[in-house]
């Protein structure tokens, strides 16, 4: 269309395609076919085709037949594929789409292939929420009020196996991360405090009763006053041995706090050990548990460093701090 109003003034082609970018021949073809059928030759003309097999106001549907599950369509597992997609188009609607044509019908529906979050069937969702949203400002006010250090502690395996993540290779190149074929591992105890430090109890084997009571006297040596401990109901967390110690210590240098049963992304702890598995210590090889044990204190030292992360550990569980 501007070529035309261009032509209209006594440009020339050659003048024309130059101030367009375009070739002579193209502007040649365009004038062409203004003088003949009108400017509105110009214009984009619709693709031609087939008509679709869908209307919008079907497509507008598909989200809402897909939120009642996968298991509602009598498919086993609540998990979408293209093609059990397709069969619910063909239940629905009576039309029949290949598996490419579904996968872009939901990408303009907005709809896009995720990994799926697991959850417990055990979960007590409204018991959690409660936690969240009534419990946890309740403790932190009483930890502020008696001057005692909000602790969250979890526990958490660092293996041998790398844990592979996406790296950039030559096209039809699949590049190959080394490992060694064993599930040895690193048991790891952490604590996070709101204040932003991070401790630490590795052992080569798995942790015991007695390795927690040694968490947390290593903890009230590091905190230097009162601790609030917010844990899970772990087996190790309620030996004999952790109920002396605490008995001995007192409800005045140390407070526990159980979290609700089945929620261990209400734990910013578990934050953290999904940052230095996935992050820090991503396609990482170790031919033994020494060489993990340095890289793991290295990837904590680097999460130190980075002062921002702890708060995103916290809001990433839920609890605003």
């Amino acid at each position: 269309m501007r070529a035309w109003e261009l032509a209209q003034t006594g440009w020339g082609v050659r003048r024309i395609a130059v101030a367009l970018a375009a070739s002579p021949a193209a502007v040649s073809r365009w004038l062409a076919a203004a003088r003949h059928d009108g400017p509105q030759a110009l214009l984009t003309q619709p693709r031609p085709g087939a008509p679709a097999k869908l209307s919008a106001d079907q497509k507008r549907l598909i989200p809402d037949f897909l939120w009642h599950g996968a298991e509602a369509y009598g498919f086993r597992g609540e998990l979408w594929t293209c093609r059990r997609v397709a069969q619910v188009l063909d239940e629905e609607f009576g039309v029949r789409y290949a598996r490419s044509q579904v996968a872009r019908i939901l990408k303009a529906l907005g709809w896009t292939p995720q990994v799926p979050i697991t959850r417990a069937i055990q979960r007590d969702e409204a018991a959690i929420e409660c936690w969240a949203t009534e419990d946890w400002p309740v403790l932190k006010r009483q930890a502020k009020k008696e001057d005692r250090t909000l602790v969250f502690v979890d526990e958490s395996g660092f293996y041998l196996l790398p844990g592979k993540v996406r790296t950039y290779s030559p096209r039809g190149l699949r590049p190959m991360v080394p490992e060694w074929q064993t599930h040895d591992h690193l048991s790891v105890m952490g604590g996070l405090t709101t204040d932003g430090r991070i401790l630490t109890w590795v052992r080569q084997r798995p942790l015991d009763g007695l390795d927690t009571v040694a968490f947390l006297e290593h903890l009230g040596r590091e905190i230097g006053g009162a601790g609030q401990v917010v844990w899970d109901r772990s087996p190790i967390h309620r030996r004999a041995a952790v109920g002396e110690f605490v008995e001995a210590v007192g409800a005045d240098g140390l407070a526990l706090e159980a979290l609700p049963a089945y929620a261990p992304d209400l734990n910013p702890v578990e934050w953290l050990w999904q940052h230095l598995k996935n992050v820090e210590m991503r396609n990482l090889v170790c031919v033994d548990l020494e060489e993990l044990h340095e890289e793991l204190h290295l990837a904590l030292g680097r999460v130190r460093q980075k002062r921002r992360l702890i708060p995103a550990f916290f809001t990433g569980a839920g609890l605003a701090l």
